[in-house]
C-alpha cells in the first residue's frame, strides 16, 4: 500500500513514526510484519513492553477504517494478539484507560459489515482470550465489556473461527469463579450457551475450549437442566420421528448429549457428576425410550440421524459412564451414589424390560426361525428391532457396570428373573458390537461375591455344567467350582 493510500485511511502520522522507529523500518507495512514476527518470542514481547508498544498498535486500530484498512487491521491484530500472550506488562496495558472497549467496537463495527472478515473478528478475539488467561481482575475487565450483549451476538455467527476463541474467552472468565458461574447459567447466560451450541452443531469446532465450556458448566456444576431445557426452544418442531413416535427433542439437544458423552469418556477418571445430572439423563432417557415402542430402526450406530434415536442412545451411553464411576460414598459417608438414586427411581427395572422386549440376538434369532425351541428369550410377534446399531450391548453394558461391587444390584436382578436374561446375552451378534464381551462382564459381576446368584445358576443343574437348551443354545456353559462355589462362563462352541 503506497503513502497515498496510507493517508487516506487517516492514520496519525506520529503513530506510523512510533511503530517505524520501533522496528526500524521505512513504511508501517514493513514495520507491522517486524513486529508480528518480534512479538512471537517471549524476549520479544519483553522488549516491546518495555517500549509500551501496545498502546500505539491500539491507537492504530482505531483509526484505521474497515474495510479500506483490511490488511492493517489484521496485521495490527496480529501484533496485539501476539504482544499479549502470557507477558503480563502487555497485559496490564491493554487493561488500562478504554483499551477493551475500542477493540470490542471496532470488532462488532467489522462483525456487522456485510463483508465481514471473520479472519480479523477471530484474531480480535484472541487478543481478548490472551489477556483474559493473565488473571481475575483482567477477567472482569473483559468480562464487563462484552457479556451480554457482545458475547450473544459473537455466538450467533454461524462461524467456527469465532465460536472457538470466543469459548476460550467465556471459558477463561468462568473458571475457578463458581458464582460467575452460577450467574451466567440462571440468566443471560443461557440464550448464549444455546447459541454457542447451535454454531457448533451446525459447523463443528476446531479448538477444546467448547468441550472445555460444556464440561465445566455441564458434568463439574449443576447446570446441564437448565441448558438442555434451554435448548428445547430451539427449533422444537425440528424432531425426527415426533410424528410417528410424539417424542420431541431438538437436534441440539441431541448434539449437546453426544459431546457430554465424550466428554464424560474422555474424562471418566477425573469427574464425578453431579447426581441431580445424572437423574435429568435418566428423565431423559425415559422419555427417549418410547421410541422402542414405535418399532422405528437405523441401519447404523451412533449418531444415527434421527434425533430422538440419538437422545435415547447417548444418553444411555452417559448413563453407562456414570454407573461405571466409583462411588461418591468413598469419600463422603453421607453422598448419595447416583446408582442407587437411580435405583429408587427404577432405573434396573426399566432396562430389564426393554432387554426383555427386543427381539432375540441374530443367532438366536435364525435358530428360532429354523423351527427350534422358542423358549430363548420372549416371542419374536412381539418382540422389538433394536433402533440403532449397538442398542442391546449398550443396555448390557449399563447392567453389568451397576452390578460391579453393588451386592443389592444383584439381588435385584435375581428377584427380577434377570439372570437367563442376561446369560441369554453372551453371545456373538451382528446388530451389536462387542455384546458377547459386555454379557461375560455383566454376569461375572452378577455372580461375583454372590452366593445367592451363585446357587441360583448352580440350581440349574446341580454341580458340574449347567446344561439347559437356553444357555447350551448360546454355545455356553456356566460352571461353578464345588469348592469356592464361584461361577464362570465356558466357552463350548
Amino acid at each position: 500500500m503506497d503513502d497515498t493510500a496510507l493517508s487516506e485511511l487517516l492514520v496519525p502520522e506520529e503513530v506510523v513514526q512510533t511503530l517505524c522507529s520501533v522496528s526500524n523500518s521505512s513504511t508501517l507495512e514493513k514495520s507491522l510484519e517486524l513486529l508480528v514476527e518480534a512479538s512471537r518470542t517471549a524476549e520479544g514481547r519483553a522488549e516491546l513492553a518495555s517500549k509500551r508498544v501496545l498502546p500505539t498498535v491500539v491507537e492504530l486500530i482505531q483509526s484505521l477504517g474497515y474495510p479500506f484498512g483490511r490488511q492493517f487491521l489484521l496485521w495490527s491484530f496480529r501484533v496485539l494478539r501476539n504482544l499479549c500472550a502470557g507477558e503480563i506488562a502487555n497485559q496490564d496495558l491493554f487493561i488500562q484507560g478504554r483499551r477493551i472497549g475500542a477493540i470490542v467496537n471496532v470488532l462488532s463495527n467489522i462483525r456487522k459489515c456485510l463483508d465481514t472478515d471473520y479472519g480479523i473478528i477471530r484474531t480480535g478475539l484472541q487478543v481478548l482470550a490472551n489477556v483474559s488467561l493473565a488473571g481475575e481482575e483482567h477477567q472482569g475487565c473483559i468480562w464487563n465489556e462484552i457479556f451480554p450483549q457482545e458475547c450473544l451476538a459473537l455466538a450467533k455467527v454461524r462461524r467456527r473461527e469465532v465460536c472457538d476463541p470466543l469459548c476460550m474467552i467465556i471459558y477463561a472468565c468462568l473458571d475457578g469463579n463458581p458464582e460467575l458461574v452460577a450467574e451466567y447459567c440462571s440468566g443471560s447466560g443461557l440464550p448464549i450457551m444455546r447459541e454457542i451450541v447451535r454454531t457448533t452443531a451446525e459447523v463443528g469446532f476446531g479448538e477444546d475450549w467448547f468441550k472445555l465450556l460444556i464440561s465445566r458448566i455441564c458434568l463439574e456444576q449443576p447446570y446441564f437442566p437448565p441448558l438442555f431445557s434451554e435448548l428445547t426452544l430451539v427449533g422444537a418442531a425440528n424432531s425426527a420421528n415426533s410424528e410417528v413416535t410424539g417424542i420431541l427433542f431438538s437436534s441440539e439437544q441431541a448434539f449437546l448429549l453426544r459431546m457430554v458423552s465424550e466428554i464424560l469418556n474422555e474424562r471418566l477418571e477425573e469427574i464425578i457428576v453431579p447426581n441431580d445430572f445424572a437423574l435429568c439423563v435418566f428423565e431423559i432417557f425415559k422419555k427417549a425410550s418410547g421410541i422402542v415402542n414405535s418399532g422405528i430402526r437405523t441401519n447404523s450406530g451412533l449418531p444415527t440421524g434421527s434425533t430422538a434415536i440419538d437422545v435415547l442412545g447417548y444418553s444411555l451411553t452417559i448413563l453407562r459412564d456414570i454407573c461405571a464411576q466409583k462411588s461418591q460414598k468413598d469419600s463422603n459417608e453421607e453422598a448419595i451414589d447416583a446408582v442407587d438414586l437411580l435405583l429408587s427411581f427404577g432405573f434396573i427395572e426399566l432396562l430389564l424390560c426393554l432387554l426383555r422386549d427386543l427381539e432375540p440376538p441374530a443367532i438366536i434369532k435364525r435358530t428360532v426361525q429354523r423351527g427350534e425351541n422358542n423358549e430363548v428369550g420372549t416371542s419374536t410377534s412381539s418382540s422389538k428391532p433394536c433402533p440403532y446399531k449397538g442398542f442391546r450391548r449398550d443396555i448390557v453394558a449399563v447392567i453389568g457396570n451397576c452390578t460391579f461391587g453393588r451386592k443389592h444390584v444383584q439381588d435385584i436382578i435375581r428377584g427380577r428373573n434377570g439372570i437367563l436374561l442376561l446369560l441369554q446375552q453372551c453371545v456373538t451378534d451382528e446388530e451389536n458390537p462387542f455384546l458377547r464381551e459386555w454379557g461375560i462382564w455383566s454376569v461375572r459381576n452378577l455372580l461375583e461375591g454372590n452366593s445367592e446368584n451363585q446357587q441360583a445358576v448352580a440350581e440349574l443343574e446341580l454341580q458340574g455344567g449347567v446344561d439347559t437348551p437356553e444357555i447350551a443354545r448360546l454355545g455356553l456353559r456356566v460352571e461353578v467350582d464345588p469348592n469356592s462355589r464361584r461361577a464362570r462362563l465356558v466357552n463350548i462352541s
